[in-house]
């Protein structure tokens, strides 16, 4: 049987501590006796510069902002390898966790799950570049089954039902609790989580929470931005705003930072890079399988 071993940091998080940006940055030593001259103003640094993921197989000091993937906090590494999506296959639905299909080959998933009309479904279609793989529907919550789909016949991509939704009915919160809390617990082909946010709203407690079960659960993630071409017009806010404030809150959480990045499935918008950053954890996955 194979056995999994957990490839990245799963991201506790923390009470009381906060993470400094600061221990990615390089300080000049000055002259004990010649006060060193003030450095002149520099314009804001972008948010990757704020916290930077390290995968396995790159040393820190090896980092150079050329091995970032834009809009993201990702640093590439050996693992990295060939990211085209070249076929894809539904496979099954499955209305309880014990009922997902156990791949007799060990073939590695990742896991996409989000607050209800955070724009999963769009993502997963992006992803593959095909239209109504999975199901996007003008009322949230459409999805209340977890869906396989079989990636290149070698990798699965797996559509959880979305959280959160206000309307839905009190039953259908709890049972999207139990089975897909039971799916994350009981998955050991499981690489990674993708946990999208939308970045068009400031951030909403009910993600922060979301991330911190994973993390208490050893389980692995990325936070994948969405809608990241929006303005809202109603409130006058960027995109980039509501970024800066979530990127605040994880630093407030998280030691370790985790994996982020943002994308848009009407431009297009870090597709190619989420899939490369997905090719690195996959391809670590399968070396580490035992």
């Amino acid at each position: 049987m194979l056995l999994r071993v957990r490839p990245f940091p799963s991201f506790p998080p923390l009470s009381t501590s906060r993470f400094s940006a600061s221990t990615h940055a390089t300080t000049a030593a000055s002259s004990p006796t010649t006060p060193a001259p003030p450095p002149p103003p520099q314009p804001a640094p972008p948010l990757v510069e704020t916290a930077l993921f390290i995968p396995p197989g790159v040393a820190q000091d090896e980092v150079s902002m050329d091995m970032v993937l834009p809009g993201s906090n990702i640093v590439i590494g050996p693992y990295a390898g060939d990211a085209k999506v070249k076929s894809v296959e539904f496979v099954k639905s499955s209305a309880k966790a014990k009922d997902c299909p156990r791949d007799p080959l060990g073939r590695p998933e990742f896991a996409v799950l989000g607050r209800s009309n955070v724009g999963k479904s769009s993502l997963i279609n992006s992803l593959v570049r095909k239209k109504e793989v999975a199901l996007t529907s003008k009322k949230p919550g459409k999805t209340q089954l977890i869906n396989h789909f079989l990636i290149n016949k070698s990798w699965y991509l797996v559509d959880l039902p979305g959280y959160g939704f206000a309307h839905a009915p009190r039953s259908a919160k709890t049972d999207w609790s139990a089975f897909t809390k039971g799916y994350f617990l009981n998955r050991d082909s499981l690489v990674s989580a993708l946990l999208l946010v939308d970045s068009s709203v400031p951030p909403q407690q009910i993600d922060l929470d979301c991330a911190n079960w994973l993390g208490r659960n050893n389980i692995g993630f990325t936070f994948v931005f969405t809608k990241c071409d929006k303005v809202r017009a109603s409130k006058g806010k960027r995109s980039d705003d509501n970024l800066k404030k979530f990127q605040d809150l994880i630093s407030d959480h998280y030691q370790e930072p985790p994996p982020w990045i943002m994308t848009s499935s009407v431009t297009g918008l870090g597709r190619d890079d989420l899939l490369l950053h997905m090719s690195q954890l996959r391809n670590y996955w399968d070396q580490e399988v035992v």
